[in-house]
């Protein structure tokens, strides 16, 4: 049983409660304004929006315009030894961003700017300039890269009837021959390999020197029609394992431009040989450039031990 005097203390102290707990769910409840959040104007919004929007198409034709600048007008009279001017004045150009804005927006603009739109400016010019720049310099609006070795680069003898080609494949950018003892590599030395480009592969001049230990020969000039009259006895060459077929010298096919270079007329004697291949081309806009120096080392055989 409970007495009146329990049940009203009881009652009292439920309402007490109730009462606590609802002034904390009214402060759970609490509207934006009475947190400190502004209201949402719908006109100031769409007037931000138009704000950002206008700043992102300014920015673009400014990235743009650079871009343009940079291909057209400093890069061809820029010395390609000095190219990172190239990169790093347009890059330095985010700094004229904030007052590019101010001459070109209206005022009613200009108060919607912050900071924060400087810094989005910002890598938005970046990575728009790096974008187009790419584009601008490389096939088909621009070529600044000279032709490179296509796939293999080999050396082949010449007896009149067959051709012998290199065991050696060239990658490491050295060939090892090895004769007999007291003997040389005998017949036509041809160099042979084949140059890759995305455009323009039949542009690119090719000069070779040749240095026989220590001692510098006079610049060799590439034949140009020796792959077309010999180009049967090339696929039916073999290597000196008797292995047949050529090296992949030309693995793009007719994409390629293959280049052969008589380095001696009557053989070559023991000994290093050092082969420096100078590529040029004319680019768009600069002339392009590039060198590969290979070597040929000519080794005797060991003899045989002495089994006594």
């Amino acid at each position: 049983m409970v007495d009146l005097n329990t049940a009203m203390a009881a009652a009292a102290a439920e309402q007490k409660r109730r009462s606590s707990d609802g002034n904390q769910e009214r402060k759970k409840r609490r509207t934006g304004k009475d947190m400190g959040i502004e209201a949402f104007d719908p006109v100031t919004y769409v007037a931000k929006e138009r704000a950002d929007t206008a700043s992102m198409w300014l920015v673009l034709t400014f990235s743009l315009t650079v871009s343009l600048l940079m291909r057209y007008v400093l890069m061809p009279n820029t010395d390609p030894s000095k190219s990172d001017i190239l990169y790093l004045l347009p890059l330095a150009a985010i700094v004229l961003i904030p007052q590019v804005h101010r001459i070109v927006m209206p005022e009613r603009f200009m108060e919607h700017y912050t900071r924060g739109t400087w810094f989005k400016s910002g890598f938005l010019h970046m990575f728009t300039f790096l974008a187009l720049s790419f584009m601008l310099v490389n096939p088909p609006l621009g070529d600044i890269v000279a032709p490179q070795l296509s796939g293999e680069w080999t050396i082949a003898t010449d007896d009149g009837e067959e051709l012998v080609f290199a065991n050696d494949n060239g990658k490491d950018g050295e060939i090892t021959w090895t004769v007999a003892q007291d003997a040389s590599l005998t017949g036509e030395i041809w160099l042979l390999f084949g140059l890759a480009d995305n455009v323009n592969s039949d542009g690119a001049t090719v000069t070779v020197g040749l240095a026989n230990n220590d001692v510098n020969n006079a610049e060799l000039a590439s034949n140009s029609t020796f792959w077309e009259d010999h180009i049967d006895r090339i696929n039916d060459g073999r290597t000196l394992d008797n292995s047949s077929g050529t090296p992949n010298l030309i693995p793009h096919g007719e994409s390629d431009q293959p280049f052969a270079v008589l380095l001696s007329d009557s053989g070559l004697s023991v000994g290093v040989h050092t082969i420096s291949v100078f590529i040029t081309e004319n680019g768009d806009p600069w002339e392009n450039t590039r060198n590969y120096t290979w070597t040929l080392r000519i080794v005797e055989e060991l003899p045989e031990a002495d089994e006594s």
